[in-house]
């Protein structure tokens, strides 16, 4: 079960294979079955995340997007508050739990996403679009004196199959996750938001720039190579963009 051991800690030691080979499974494509999802289910059965994840007990193979990403650059901590954007089916919010210790009840963890989430030890979760007009209230309402340490958002909105219209969906999505943390974070917070690649995401990084320390490109080896996906981590909040000091705006 999650939460009770299952899903805790790093992936094998060897890789998410476990050092074993995997056997490729061949699907055929039935009468009922479209080549397309044929293929995506032939991916899905010799995909190693995926079969990792189910050994290990997480709840999507993303998890291990954000396992390396914190391995790699220390995103989360005991007693931190992190949000959650678009968490179901709670990959990412059973990574957070387990490292910032919510479970143990030091940390917290609140995670929001329109579609239905199983329960998840250490985790607050609420069923809402994050672009409702109540979202942000219910999570300040919800959070350790109004704020947050870390945001982390894999939000996508559903392809419509025409390449610009789906990029400029998943920015929206992405600048709408980087105002609200904006507004959340404690000084020194940490953001992570998935973007994909097509020429509007520098825009977005460039607001970035100005309300934090470091901001990085990053794509963790979880994610698959033919994807056009990235993540944006930004660390070390400064406030966001506008609210320098007045003096020394008009020097």
């Amino acid at each position: 079960m999650a939460g009770k051991g299952k899903g805790k800690g790093k992936p094998p030691p060897k890789g998410p294979g476990g050092g074993q080979r995997m056997m490729r499974v061949r699907v055929k494509t039935a009468a009922k079955r479209s080549t397309s999802s044929a293929r995506w289910l032939e991916r899905q059965l010799n995909d190693p995340y995926v079969v990792a994840a189910k050994r290990e007990g997480f709840r999507s193979r993303a998890a291990y997007k954000l396992l390396e990403m914190d391995d790699k650059y220390r995103i989360l901590k005991p007693g931190q508050r992190v949000v959650d954007l678009g968490a179901a089916p709670g990959g990412w919010s059973q990574i957070a739990a387990d490292r910032v210790k919510s479970i143990d009840g030091r940390g917290q963890v609140v995670a929001i996403d329109y579609l239905g989430m199983e329960p998840l030890a250490g985790v607050e979760i609420v069923e809402l679009d994050f672009n409702d007009p109540d979202a942000e209230t219910k999570l300040k309402s919800m959070l350790r004196d109004g704020g947050a340490d870390v945001v982390l958002s894999d939000m996508a909105a559903p392809t419509v199959g025409h390449t610009n219209t789906d990029h400029l969906r998943i920015m929206a999505l992405a600048e709408s996750a980087a105002y609200f943390a904006f507004d959340v974070l404690a000084p020194g917070g940490t953001f992570v938001c998935k973007v994909f690649q097509g020429g509007t995401e520098k825009d977005l990084l460039e607001v970035l720039k100005k309300s934090f320390a470091v901001v990085r490109h990053v794509k963790p080896p979880a994610s698959r190579s033919d994807s056009a996906e990235l993540y944006v981590v930004a660390t070390g909040f400064r406030g966001r963009p506008g609210d320098e000091d007045p003096d020394e705006s008009t020097k």
